[in-house]
Parts: C-alpha cells; structure tokens; sequence
C-alpha cells in the first residue's frame, strides 16, 4: 500500500467515523483493513464473516459514499475475510460487489454524489449469526399429532404461519417436555417453516449456541454488532434454555428477550422444565418467559407411539422400498418402548439395518432380539411442587393460597409444614427453592417444617397414614 492509499484510508476513516458516530464505528470499522485500490475498486478486509455480512447489509452505502468523496472514480467496494496469517495480497472470498448510480436531483440535474446499490442479500445478518444445523426431517409434516402434544402443535403452526407485521397472539412461546417428546422436532418445523418462502428473518439456536456467539463477540470486541443482529430477527427460536449458564450471557439473553418481546417480535423457547424450576435463571428472566404462553409436552400415548412408528416406517420405505414391518411387531413396540420417540425412532433403525445387512424379513422374534435393551422399566412419575401444594390443600380443605400466605393459623401451619414436607422428600429441589415456591420462604423454615413432620410422622399413627395417602395420590 502507496503511502498516498494509507492518506486516503486515514481520511475516509475521519469521515465514516464522523458520519456513523464513535460507538457504531469502533464497533464495526475499528478492525477494517484496506488492502489496495485498483482501477475503480476499492479492496477492503476484515477479521470475521459476521463483520463483513452486517457491513455489506447495512453500511455498504456509507463505505462507498466515503471513498468517493476522496476518489470520484472509485465504482465498487470488495469486501472479503482476511485469514489469521496475512497473505501477502489479498484474497477476494466471494464479495458481494457494490454498484454506484446517479442520484437524480429534483431539478433534473445530476447530484454530484453517488448512492450505492448494495447486492447483499437482506438476510446477511441473520445468515452471519451462524444458526444452529436444522434437520430436513425435522418439519411439521413428519410431526406427528397425538393428544399430549395437540395444543404446543398447535401454537407453534401459529408462530410458523405468522407474517411480518402480523400482531403477536403469545409472546414468548414457551414448550417444555422431557427428553425425546418432541420439543426440538417442534422449534425446527417453525424454523424451516418461518423460513420457506417467508420475508421474516427466522433464526433457531441452541442455548450452548447463544452463549458461544455472545462469548465469540466479546473476545473480538463486536458485541455490540451480535446484539443488534440478534434483536433484528423477527422471529427468535431458543431450544434447550436449561443449558443457559453464566451471569453475564443470561443477562445479555434477558436484555435481547425483553427487546424483542417489547418490538412486537416473536419469542420461541423450549425447555426440559417449567420457567419456574428454572433455578439457575434469574427471577426476572423467569418471570418474563411465564409470561407468555407455557405448554408442556406430555409422554407419548401408546396411540401416538404407534403413529409415530409408522411414520417412521414410511419415511424409510422411501429409501428402502422393499422394507416392511408386521402390524404385530408395530404393536409390540408401541407397546414396550414407552420411554421417547427417539427410542421408536432407535428400534426402526435397528430393524431395517437387521434386515437389509442379513437380507431376512422383520418378524416379532427378531423384534424381541434386535430392541431388547431399549425396553426400560417404567420411570416413576415426575411429581412437582404445585401437584403437592394442589393435592394437600383439597385433602386439608385450605386453598393453594393459604399454603403460600403468610398466615399462622393452626388450620393452614399444618397442611403448609406437610406440604413442605413432601416437597423435600418427593422431589429434587432444594430447601431454598422450596422455600421460593411456598411464598418466598427462607430455607430455615422449610428445614424446621421437614423435620417436624419428620418427628410427628414417627409417633402420630394417624398423620403417617395421611401423609402415605397423599404420597399415593401424587404417585398414581
């Protein structure tokens, strides 16, 4: 580079910095790079895909405009990424090339000024956050309908058929279930869904995903950048929220979640847990995502087992014509494999690489062999908080609120020490979220009411027998 360049590029950078304002341009065009003028292009580089997307989307105009003014001839800007070690000339990586034309002035006269026509597609900011890999299997179409799933079906169609502009039924969408009901197939078909044919911006990350990019933008001095990218997106899909660690990224995830919830843009989320057994989330964080619409996913029936087993089916008999399983063997599994549909999905898989490897027909005995190991026995049923608040105040005859009230009166003090009782010994949550559960209580009082339900249950008969009733009750 010509020291008359490196005058120029210093004086074109006086001039964006003025033109953009000292936040904006130490955000993007501190870490910019001229590389050489030829003819009438001007070669630029930057250190990240994600720099040069977001410049030619939204500032390509601004770039140019600013040579111009030191070089009227200059017609185009390449834009590319320099690798770690530069090379000696640069490398051009597919730039988005950025055309001049006259701006006419009303009087008919040429302006002497030239606008640019950026050729970057309007989706490069979203293209630049690097979404998380989508599955082409994973649609609405091969999504299968069954009772414990109808209504977070439902919503999420909603969101998927939505336009830009639309107003927003329930904001944020929230799904939880556990593992391999269907949550993740759910977000994915609103991904491709939103995305196919539709000028909304629709992004799907995992919450391990987001954290790498907010740390990524940290390191490289460009948060400022992710942040506006990330709350451009007209609709933002979050999948495995319960993996979402740090102070500082769940901060950031609560200011980008309150912005876009706020812009009137759409909020998907899912879980493996209610936002309110969410302990490592902060309060507002939590009470932000109740706010919307909460759906859980229930376990798959052994009809909706066996739906999505014959989808499964079909899906593979497109590759494997000659595949064919026996209603029998359908029902087995329906039947046995009561654990997820990854499972089904897993017993599929085993019997078409069984039969195709050994060139033998599916029957019920190699069934029987071939998916042994996934027939688990029947995990207890996952008992929550409210459950147990519900069921102790019918049997004691005292509403949930009672339960959670500072009342002192013998006829509620009881029936909260109980609940309490088998919140600890019934579930996995902690003194001090059992506490926040029960009306913001301290762990010490949790601690005092266990332990005297404890000593009661050891010498009272009749509260043993009440306490194993509703221990009953809650597991049934």
């Amino acid at each position: 580079m010509t020291n008359t360049e490196q005058d120029r590029w210093s004086r074109v950078k006086g001039r964006l910095r003025t033109s953009v304002g000292e936040d904006v341009y130490t955000s993007w065009f501190a870490r910019m790079d001229l590389e050489g003028v030829q003819d009438e292009s001007v070669h630029l580089s930057v250190p990240t895909r994600f720099l040069k997307s977001w410049i030619q989307a939204h500032y390509a105009d601004r770039v140019l405009s600013c040579w111009q003014a030191e070089m009227p001839e200059v017609h185009k800007i390449d834009l590319t990424v320099r690798s770690a070690i530069r090379a000696a000339a640069p490398v051009k990586e597919a730039a988005a090339p950025v055309e001049a034309r006259r701006v006419e002035r009303t009087d008919g006269r040429p302006a002497p000024e030239l606008r640019s026509v950026a050729t970057a597609p309007v989706s490069a900011s979203h293209d630049a956050l690097g979404g998380s890999p989508l599955d082409p299997r994973l649609t609405f179409a091969s999504f299968v309908v069954g009772r414990s799933n109808t209504l977070a079906h439902a919503a999420a169609r909603q969101v998927a058929e939505g336009r830009r502009g639309d107003p927003v039924m329930f904001n944020p969408l929230y799904i939880h279930a556990g593992v391999g009901l269907g949550k993740t197939h759910l977000l994915q078909a609103v991904t491709w869904a939103g995305n196919s044919g539709s000028e909304r911006k629709v992004l799907y990350l995992t919450a391990e995903k987001f954290m790498y990019g907010f740390v990524a933008a940290l390191k490289t001095q460009t948060a400022l950048a992710f942040k506006e990218a990330l709350r451009g997106i007209d609709v933002l899909v979050i999948d495995d929220l319960q993996f979402l660690q740090g102070k500082s990224t769940q901060a950031e995830f609560c200011h980008t979640l309150n912005a876009l919830i706020d812009a009137g843009r759409q909020v998907v989320i899912a879980a493996d847990r209610p936002p309110s057994d969410l302990e490592s989330l902060d309060d507002r964080v939590r009470s932000r995502l109740a706010g919307g619409l909460v759906v859980e996913m229930g376990s798959l029936g052994e009809e909706l087992r066996l739906g999505i087993l014959k989808s499964r089916v079909a899906a593979a008999r497109a590759h494997h014509a000659s595949f064919d399983v026996p209603e029998e063997v359908l029902d087995y599994l329906a039947r046995t494999i009561t654990h997820n549909g990854r499972d089904l999905e897993g017993a599929i898989n085993r019997l078409l690489a069984h039969s195709k490897l050994n060139n033998q027909p599916v029957t019920l005995e190699m069934a029987e062999r071939e998916v042994r190991d996934l027939i688990r026995p029947q995990e207890p049923k996952r008992i929550k908080i409210e459950d147990i608040q519900r069921v102790v105040a019918r049997q004691y005859n005292v509403s949930r609120s009672d339960l959670l009230s500072s009342r002192r009166t013998a006829n509620v003090v009881r029936p909260r020490q109980v609940a309490m009782y088998l919140a600890k010994t019934l579930t996995l949550r902690s003194l001090p979220e059992i506490g926040r559960r029960f009306g913001g209580r301290d762990h010490t009082t949790v601690l005092h009411a266990v332990r005297k339900i404890e000593a009661l249950v050891a010498k009272d008969t009749a509260l043993s027998e009440e306490v194993e009733s509703l221990k009953r009750q809650l597991q049934e």
